[in-house]
């Protein structure tokens, strides 16, 4: 029990020799036996819950991932973590943790992977939050690990026409302003999401899934086919032999997760126009990744990126029509033939992205209807853009793929909270050319920093999102269409100049100059500074507290900083 196999670092140390007989003690209760020790052990960390479809069925994969891990000579251990469902928390209380949950996602499998030994783990997520979560744990740990995404669901039909879990909130809207019936509402309701897995458009799941093959985290091809193909068996299975190939070399996230790699998983996001959340999430893994990137280099990516992919909410297909067409090696061998991607970077195939796109075989079917050519694209420059200006010092964002609308400039109506804003479209007062202010919904502030999918659907459903604008400190569901600037940093309970705004006051958006403005005199500024008394905390005990305690700006990804 004195020998080990390579890549079995930690996991010798605790079990194998005569002194360690306590713990192995352990490991034969559950089914292992003396020949498993000196193998590399893997942990296989599953994000799973009952609590909505995006995560339902994760568990169903881990016989696959620990029979590739068995072919590749390694022992594999399954372990869960949490599961917060963005959708049925959306516009209530419990979506304050959300975010929240990305945190403590990424500290359970710290927790699990290191006071267990583990040499390294494969990780399943579903939901927005479990992805990012793991791949931040991926980074900070850097032990040999690998990403797999459990799909997406499949889009309803009525007739011909197709649905996604978008239609259901953007019914609710409409409904409230009488353009629909309770039953028309009841029927893309029972509809819009008929299987299990994550939201079928290009929100913050399917996001996050094509990114995680953009960063080299996860096997070519993995993330597009849909939550209930059998496909979804065949990746497990291959992920989990790919961990024994990265046991052997030797090769950690931070091996992949370079400068370069965020560069090109920026691009990615900006040609696919995926959620505005995507943003958060790869500034707080540069983080966890020791990789200075900021909102900088994501605007610059995005100024010299062209939008390419016709999928919802901007577009018309899902995630599964991607899928037939070549998924994200589609969109990456585009990006990196017009010389818009660095394809030297290693991925957890052992080899560069260029040459795992070189050898990966796409499907040659038409694809243009979904994934145009670089040099004929949708738009010119990226499907997100950061705005800066006297509103946003430290930084806003936009989904410039979500509206045709470049520049807009209205007077402020201002929200201490979402749900006020919600109710003033219920009633029907919200007019054309208003800005809507959304404010003290911030990391810190809500604390949490809520998705406005409520509102911003609602606006839609009402007719009323191409010409009334949103600005907060809070986020955008992936699923967002408008005018709509999320982000706002410094926020409201920081002292950020959205805490000066009041009714009436002009605002500027311009997603061309990449400006977003507040039309008041400095002079005038500096005395509501004087004066402004912040709102207390929101949450003085339990997880939100300590959070909001931890939390930094959104322009930083609203990672959580340790206080020294």
């Amino acid at each position: 029990m004195s020998g080990s196999r390579k890549g079995a670092v930690y996991s010798t140390e605790r079990f194998a020799g005569t002194l360690n007989a306590p713990h192995r003690s352990f490991l034969w209760s559950v089914g292992l036996d003396l020949s498993d020790i000196g193998k590399p052990l893997a942990g296989v960390v599953v994000a799973w819950s009952e609590s909505g479809p995006c995560n339902f069925h994760t568990l169903n994969l881990i016989g696959y991932v620990k029979q590739g891990l068995r072919d590749s000579g390694c022992v594999g251990l399954a372990m869960p973590t949490i599961v917060v469902n963005d959708n049925i928390s959306m516009g209530t209380a419990g979506m304050r943790y959300s975010l929240v949950s990305r945190e403590v996602i990424a500290d359970s499998v710290e927790a699990q992977i290191v006071a267990h030994a583990y040499d390294g783990f494969v990780a399943v997520g579903g939901c927005d939050k479990t992805q990012p979560g793991l791949m931040m744990a991926m980074a900070r740990i850097n032990r040999p690990s690998i990403y797999m995404y459990g799909g997406s669901a499949e889009p309803g039909f009525i007739g011909e026409k197709k649905f996604t879990i978008e239609d259901v909130h953007e019914y609710v809207g409409a409904y409230i302003t009488g353009k629909v019936s309770e039953q028309e509402l009841l029927q893309v309701e029972l509809i819009a999401h008929p299987t299990y897995g994550a939201c079928a458009g290009l929100f913050t799941a399917n996001t996050m899934a094509l990114l995680s093959e953009g960063l080299g985290l996860a096997l070519l091809g993995s993330s597009s086919p849909t939550a209930t193909s059998a496909r979804r068996a065949i990746y497990a299975y291959e992920t989990g032999k790919a961990l024994g190939q990265l046991f052997e070399n030797d090769i950690k996230p931070r091996d992949i997760l370079k400068y370069e790699t965020f560069r090109n998983a920026a691009t990615l996001l900006m040609a696919s126009g995926g959620s505005t959340n995507g943003i958060l999430h790869l500034l707080a893994l540069a983080y966890e990744a020791g990789v200075k990137f900021t909102l900088d280099d994501i605007d610059e990516v995005s100024r010299k990126t062209p939008y390419i992919l016709n999928m919802r909410p901007a577009g018309e297909y899902v995630m599964m029509d991607l899928d037939r067409v070549g998924g994200a090696p589609l969109l990456l061998k585009k990006l990196l033939d017009a010389g818009l991607l660095e394809g030297s970077v290693l991925t957890v195939s052992g080899k560069t992205l260029a040459q795992s796109l070189r050898e990966y075989r796409l499907p040659n079917v038409p694809h243009d209807y979904i994934v145009k050519d670089p040099s004929r694209p949708i738009k010119k420059t990226g499907g997100i853009r950061i705005l800066r200006g006297s509103l946003a010092p430290e930084g806003a964002v936009v989904k410039t793929a979500a509206t045709g609308v470049t520049r807009f400039e209205g007077a402020a109506r201002v929200f201490d909270d979402e749900e006020p804003a919600f109710e003033a479209i219920r009633r029907g007062d919200v007019r054309e050319g208003e800005v809507l202010v959304i404010r003290y919904v911030g990391p810190k502030g809500a604390p949490g920093m809520p998705e406005m999918l409520r509102v911003t659907a609602a606006l839609s459903g009402a007719g009323l999102g191409e010409s009334v604008a949103m600005v907060t400190d809070g986020r955008f569901s992936g699923a967002t269409k408008g005018i709509m600037v999320g982000h706002v940093s410094p926020e409201a309970v920081a002292g950020g100049p959205i805490a000066f705004v009041e009714d009436g006051d002009r605002i500027l958006i311009d997603t061309e100059a990449g400006r977003l403005d507040l039309l008041v005199p400095k002079e005038e500024l500096e005395r509501r500074k004087s004066v402004l008394r912040l709102k207390p905390p929101k949450a003085t005990s339990g997880l939100l507290a300590k959070y909001a305690s931890l939390v930094a700006s959104a322009s930083v990804g609203a990672v959580t900083l340790p206080r020294l």
